[in-house]
């Protein structure tokens, strides 16, 4: 497996565009399973279902204003935030049938991130928390208490997207930020929800992440050796960039699979 750590280029929709380039080349074997593990900038990472709301551009607007880039991600429900000091995770994989292990991935990903904030002694577990901002089954929170992870999927003939994000520290700026975001959607939440690792342990970024790493390295995967991009990736991702302008597709394109 490719291992890229670099946190990639500064703009949010060429950050989406290689997310989705990387996707297709390992649906088509050209590239090998990877998987992205690295701190991101600001942004606001929108779901296709937040992209189809009445709310959506000055939901957008919202994000820009308070110094956040935006884009729609490949996967997942509703909007999520990621900042410095949270760990953004990108996992694509090879598989004939993506749709039938659906489950088993969610399983092991949130087994994986459970594990770790558990080893760095927090009391983490795998659920939703009522009220918590982009809810789903497969999360990871704080003693049933604060959300601690969010996680989703994309399914492409030929391979699938893991792909979320694992707040360190900074529950106040994720909080903050959503407030906002999710006031202009009209999504019912409860920011008391939103969390950080460090707010149960004493724990640093670089010591989650590694932590993190370890999983992987440990659910029988195969080697993990650290990468770069393709030059037919980065190809791809400036094209997919291009079209979606400024990471906000248009309307009549929100939600619409590209490529």
């Amino acid at each position: 497996m490719r291992l890229l750590s670099e946190a990639g280029p500064e703009r949010a929709e060429l950050q989406t565009g290689l997310t989705r380039a990387v996707l297709y080349e390992v649906a088509t074997g050209r590239s090998p399973e990877t998987l992205r593990l690295y701190r991101p900038r600001r942004v606001v990472a929108f779901g296709r279902r937040d992209a189809a709301s009445p709310g959506f551009r000055r939901a957008a607007a919202a994000a820009r204003a308070a110094g956040y880039q935006t884009t729609v991600r490949a996967a997942g429900g509703r909007a999520a935030a990621f900042h410095p000091q949270t760990i953004a995770f990108a996992w694509a994989r090879p598989d004939p049938d993506p749709g039938r292990g659906v489950a088993d991935r969610y399983r092991l990903v949130s087994g994986i991130v459970r594990d770790a904030l558990a080893s760095l002694g927090v009391d983490a577990r795998v659920g939703e928390v009522a009220g918590e901002y982009c809810p789903g089954a497969w999360s990871v929170n704080a003693a049933g208490r604060r959300k601690l992870m969010g996680v989703g999927q994309r399914l492409i003939p030929g391979a699938a997207h893991v792909g979320g994000v694992i707040v360190v520290d900074g529950a106040g700026e994720t909080r903050h930020i959503l407030r906002a975001v999710y006031e202009e959607l009209r999504i019912d939440w409860n920011p008391e929800t939103t969390g950080a690792a460090a707010m149960y342990a004493p724990v640093s970024w670089e010591e989650v992440r590694e932590a993190a790493l370890d999983g992987w390295r440990g659910a029988g995967l195969g080697e993990i050796t650290e990468g770069g991009w393709s030059e037919r990736e980065w190809e791809t991702a400036r094209r997919l960039a291009a079209e979606s302008g400024e990471g906000v597709p248009p309307p009549e394109r929100a939600g619409a699979p590209v490529g």
